[in-house]
């Protein structure tokens, strides 16, 4: 396991290597001038050239990625004499438009992805593969047909649709719920578990579809494999063959999905949500870099986000090896 798990990170740092590279190139190879950004709309020549050496835009290509490279492990200075600015490492640059490490804008907007996020992972992995079981448990009766037609109906939905009906129901009209709005968890736990309530909701009826009709068709799967026909001729109670023999099996295209589905949540993606309530969080701090063409932290979101999903990969692989010893072997 531990050699297995040493190929899994040395092959998880490599691609975020060729990821930085990737996303580095691209960031410079924009039509727009990022010293031209940094400067503003009353540029002179000599202020903009002055940025471009603060921000070694004027050496090569290859020294400008090495130095990005080096600022992740060491961190860099930017700046000139009117500001200079310290970006501990790992540095993925300052904004130009607040002068601010980009790493320290993501960390302040990170909790609000993890909060959102997990806790909505936790409650649509949970429900959604209960009721793919019971479905498929059931086949062809009612909690079957009920559990395939609400997936059905929640899969056909969208998230600014549902979001908005649930704002309207459930804080303008009835005003059950307050207004959804981010509150640390270690200011005012109350007050963070209520204020994401809707979002939660909101995202747990989107993806409670997809986790129930695909743990409905693993179980049904596995359940026609010859081993578990063998463990109910031997005997065993119907609770341990489905809990023990049926569900450890059918559980691995599962983790797949949902390791994707959490990294992309905190890394970011869940940005209609976040629109829709009003959350500051990654998403919505990548929508408004692009607006203000805030190239820094652009590239920033982008390597996060693909961090979390390298690392989230990772620690699908790990699961993999514990709920299925072959994966070891392999």
């Amino acid at each position: 396991m531990f050699r297995y798990l040493i190929r899994r990170l040395l092959a998880a740092a490599v691609i975020l290597v060729v990821i930085s590279l990737i996303t580095f190139v691209i960031f410079f190879a924009l039509p727009t001038d990022p010293a031209l950004l940094a400067c503003g709309k009353t540029c002179s020549p000599s202020r903009l050239a002055e940025i471009k050496h603060s921000l070694g835009l004027d050496q090569s290509l290859a020294t400008q990625y090495w130095e990005f490279f080096k600022g992740l492990f060491v961190g860099r200075t930017y700046g000139d004499q009117s500001l200079i600015v310290h970006c501990t490492a790992p540095c993925l640059g300052v904004s130009f438009q607040s002068d601010t490490p980009v790493l320290s804008i993501l960390m302040g907007d990170f909790p609000v992805d993890l909060s959102l996020g997990l806790g909505a992972a936790v409650i649509f992995v949970t429900v959604g593969v209960g009721l793919g079981v019971l479905a498929a448990v059931r086949k062809g009766k009612a909690a079957d047909k009920i559990a395939v037609g609400a997936a059905l109906f929640g899969v056909s939905l969208q998230i600014y649709f549902v979001g908005l009906l649930l704002m309207w129901a459930l804080v303008d009209k009835w005003q059950i719920l307050p207004t959804p709005s981010y509150t640390p968890i270690t200011q005012d736990p109350v007050s963070w578990f209520t204020g994401l309530i809707l979002p939660w909701a909101t995202l747990v009826i989107i993806f409670l579809a997809l986790y129930t009709r695909l743990a409905r068709s693993s179980v049904l799967e596995v359940m026609g494999e010859d081993y578990i026909r063998t463990a109910r001729a031997k005997g065993l109670p119907r609770k341990t063959v489905i809990l023990k023999h049926t569900l450890r099996a059918a559980i691995t295209p599962i983790i797949t999905i949902f390791g994707m589905d959490v990294a992309s949540l905190i890394g970011g993606t869940a940005v209609i949500t976040e629109s829709v309530f009003g959350l500051n969080g990654i998403g919505k701090q990548a929508v408004d870099s692009v607006t203000n063409s805030d190239l820094p932290v652009i590239l920033g979101t982008t390597l996060f986000a693909a961090a979390v999903i390298v690392i989230f990969n990772v620690i699908v692989d790990m699961i993999y090896g514990i709920v299925d010893p072959r994966v070891r072997l392999a």
